[in-house]
């Protein structure tokens, strides 16, 4: 800076143009902007905003001088003697002025014959614009100050935060008489217009995850309202100076702390964006984040952001304190937010006095807050504790007593569950809130239900069970920020949490399958085909019960509606309901929903197999959408693999055939294959068992044990046999076994895709050829067959799809499979 004063006297004792002095100013400034980040790493949050509040000072200063310079040459006056003084308003004005935000800048003067002040004004002006700095200006004189105060609450609130910068001290003591007057000029409007103000910039603003840190809930307007109205009321210096009654010594470590991060990290933002930024962008936090020492990966950027929003609620909790104490002689309580004040001395008699008030919604006053994190408690909750822990789920409105925990930053010590995930971050392109907000949006949701036919269903539970889903709804996400899956962490921590809270043991389990599949409904509706039977049966057979169901859903609308305000729709709500609807119908299909049960599990486990994790994304999702249940039901995860990875090199049709023991076929065709003319080739053998599996690409797998094994001799025969099956060859089937009406039972209403034929029969040579070459001849499509031969008794299962002949013609099939057409 030496050198630029040296090098602007030089310009000045040469008569330079004013935009050659600009030009010598533009690059110092530039040079600073250029070096900030590295005085950034080595100063703290208020001590970098001081550093470049007086920067600023400097470079003022210096314009002054030059202009003072110009006016007057070698004649010019004492700064005293001339009526001009540079006053710092706003974030300036209290040293914290961010690196891109405005200079708010006042010159105040008084228009004495003489002094071509306003001259001089105006080259002050002209040389900062110059010099390319975001200036934003006032001209007053001393006179008119206390008039301009009365336009608007925002001029008066930025002079009541004035500092002088150079210029008159005569001036500037003029100045501080007329800002005395204007602060004590109606404070009780003042203050009411502030805080009406700060509650709507809290409603536009909420505290998401990338919150407004200078307008938003907990951000600097919440410390500096604090600040004005110290200000106006006890003409403090700073928040430390006012009052002990007011402000704690102990409550103001605890806020600075959490100020003095976020100037630092505003600062960043600033440095990152490289302009004025008040929003903390998702995009922005790794830089950001990286300015401030913390680990460049995923888990050091959570780390930042959960700071970020554990400080917000700092600053909210303690500013909400002071300011009722300031305030509370010039404002009239509001009988709407239906204040609840601190009756009971004890903390579990203040639990028990919110649960009281929960009949309809309250807001805890600012006295209760302070009681609650003051009053002495346990290190722990003991069995009282949670007795009354466990009624606040019974309640109402629960919402309004966990949102004063969780203001009072309690939620960790009364809710122990959600311990992990208090501020926790959700980087996933979905939610918009840390997960105790979210959660705690659930629970207002789910008592704030704005469709009638859930209300029903809500209104349908008793009271257990609507306490139990509160619980769930709250704690559902409770699992996340852990290396396991968070639905199995949280129905895990639900479980021994709702045990301590006396939950009975039946809601308990319903709870746990809540949290566990408690995503499963609005993925499935957003993304599954909803009237694909398989999908239906899959997704309902986890809630087995119509009550369960219920749940489910509503839950779901909860979940839903706690992520962000338009992410529960018409559109997605018409699916949900469709899905629900659906699964309704086949809640009393009990054998299909145990079997998709058994499903879920195969396909868990196929999920977690080397193999298959091995696969590409596409062939993963074809075995997953396989349509036939057999395949998973019967064979094991390595033989699905198995069977899969062999029906993905198929082009027409390959098969194995094994002739150890007995001989088993297997066949994975593409196009069509006559089964009925290979098994009439072959009934001397008898057929113990085969299935029948539909896989993807339009591949059908076939595998048909024997009772017994064939020579060598007889395999070549047996090739040949496998060949012309291929080639549709039709012959005549030389025999018809007896097959009775009683033996046969046919359902059409097995399900909405397919019907399916039980035939229970005495063992008879070629049976099953002459059955499945009826079906040929038909033209059937069987799409799974479980055939089984036990003690000369047949028992096969023909599940087949509906859209083809079957339905149409069950007399004519029945009539022909027993001989009687």
């Amino acid at each position: 800076m030496d050198s630029v004063k040296a090098q602007i006297e030089e310009l000045l004792y040469n008569n330079a143009a004013d935009f050659e002095i600009a030009k010598v100013l533009k690059k110092d400034i530039k040079t600073y902007f250029d070096t900030l980040e590295e005085t950034f790493a080595n100063s703290g949050g208020k001590d970098f905003l001081v550093k470049h509040t007086k920067k600023i000072d400097t470079l003022l200063k210096m314009v002054y001088r030059v202009a003072h310079r110009e006016m007057f040459g070698n004649y010019a006056p004492m700064k005293n003697s001339l009526p001009l003084a540079l006053v710092a308003l706003g974030s300036y004005g209290r040293e914290q002025l961010c690196v891109y935000s405005d200079i708010d800048l006042m010159l105040v003067y008084k228009d004495i014959p003489g002094y071509n002040i306003k001259e001089m004004i105006e080259k002050i002006l002209y040389l900062l614009w110059d010099t390319g700095l975001k200036l934003g200006h006032r001209v007053h004189t001393v006179e008119e100050l206390y008039d301009v105060s009365k336009t608007d609450i925002t001029i008066k609130t930025a002079l009541i935060e004035s500092r002088f910068i150079e210029g008159s001290h005569f001036i500037w003591t003029e100045t501080q008489n007329a800002l005395g007057k204007i602060r004590h000029d109606d404070p009780k409007t003042f203050i009411q217009k502030k805080l009406e103000e700060l509650e709507q910039k809290h409603q536009k603003f909420p505290l998401t995850m990338e919150p407004n840190l200078k307008e938003g809930v907990g951000g600097f307007r919440d410390a500096n309202l604090v600040f004005w109205i110290g200000k106006v009321l006890y003409n403090a210096d700073s928040i430390k100076n006012l009052p002990a009654d007011i402000v704690d010594e102990k409550e103001y470590r605890s806020f600075r702390i959490a100020l003095e991060f976020l100037f630092r990290v505003r600062s960043a933002l600033h440095l990152t964006t490289h302009k004025k930024e008040d929003k903390l962008r998702l995009d922005l936090i790794p830089g950001i984040a990286r300015l401030l020492g913390y680990e460049d990966s995923q888990q050091g950027h959570m780390k930042f952001a959960r700071k970020v929003t554990e400080s917000l609620k700092i600053i909210r909790l303690y500013s909400c304190i002071w300011l009722d104490k300031l305030t509370r002689d010039y404002i009239t309580v509001d009988p709407k937010k239906n204040f609840v004040y601190p009756e009971a001395k004890d903390f579990n008699g203040l639990l028990k006095q919110l649960c009281t008030r929960a009949d309809r919604p309250f807001y805890a006053h600012p006295t209760f807050l302070q009681k609650l994190i003051t009053v002495d408690r346990s290190d722990r909750p003991g069995k009282t504790l949670y007795q009354t822990i466990a009624a606040i789920f019974h309640q109402p409105y629960s919402y309004s007593i966990l949102s004063t925990l969780s203001y009072a930053k309690l939620l960790k010590y009364v809710i122990s569950p959600i311990r992990k995930v208090v501020d926790l971050p959700q980087f996933d392109g979905y939610h918009q809130y840390a997960v105790d907000i979210h959660s705690l949006r659930c629970v207002y949701h789910l008592e704030h239900i704005d469709e009638p036919f859930l209300q029903e269903l809500f209104d349908a539970l008793n009271d257990d069970e609507k306490a139990m889903l509160k619980l769930v709804t709250f704690l559902h996400d409770a699992g996340k920020g852990r290396k396991r899956d968070h639905h199995a962490v949280g129905a895990s921590l639900f479980k021994v949490f709702a045990g301590k809270l006396q939950i009975d043991k039946t809601l308990i389990k319903q709870g746990e399958t809540l949290i566990l599949y408690h995503t499963l409904m609005s993925n499935i509706a957003q993304r599954e085909d909803l009237y694909n039977e398989k999908v239906i049966f899959s997704f309902a057979s986890h809630f087995k019960t119509k009550k369960l169901l219920d749940m489910i859903y509503i839950l779901t609308y909860a979940d839903m509606h706690g992520v962000s305000k338009d992410t529960y729709n018409s559109f997605n709500a018409r699916l949900l309901r469709t899905l629900y609807k659906q699964s309704l119908e086949v809640l009393d299909r009990t054998v299909m929903l145990d079997e998709a049960s058994k499903r879920i599990r195969k396909e868990q486990a196929l999920k977690r197999h080397p193999l298959f994790n091995g696969l590409t994304r596409i062939q993963q999702k074809k075995i997953l959408q396989i349509p036939s249940n057999l395949l998973f039901l019967r064979y094991q995860p390595e033989r699905i693999l198995a069977i899969s990875k062999r029906a993905f090199d198929t082009k027409t049709y390959e098969y194995e055939i094994s002739n150890k023991e007995y001989l088993t076929i297997e066949i994975i065709r593409a196009g069509s294959f006559n089964l009925g003319y290979l098994l009439n080739k072959l009934a001397n053998l008898e057929v113990v068992n085969m299935d029948i599996c539909k896989l993807f690409n339009d591949l059908k797998y076939f595998k048909i044990d024997f009772a017994q094994k064939i020579s060598p001799e007889e395999l070549g025969f047996l090739e040949a046999y496998i060949h012309d099956s291929f080639t549709n060859k039709q012959e005549a089937i030389p025999y018809k076994p007896v097959i009775k009406k009683g033996e046969i039972d046919i359902d059409c209403d097995h399900s909405k895709t397919y019907a399916i034929m039980h035939l229970k029969s005495r063992n008879q040579k070629g049976l099953l050829a002459y059955v499945i070459g009826l079906f040929d001849n038909i033209g059937i499509d069987i799409a799974t067959a479980k055939i089984h031969t036990l003690k000369n008794s047949v028992r096969d299962m023909f599940l087949i799809e509906k859209n083809g002949n079957f339905c149409h013609n069950t007399d004519k099939i029945i009539d022909k499979l027993t001989g009687e057409n």
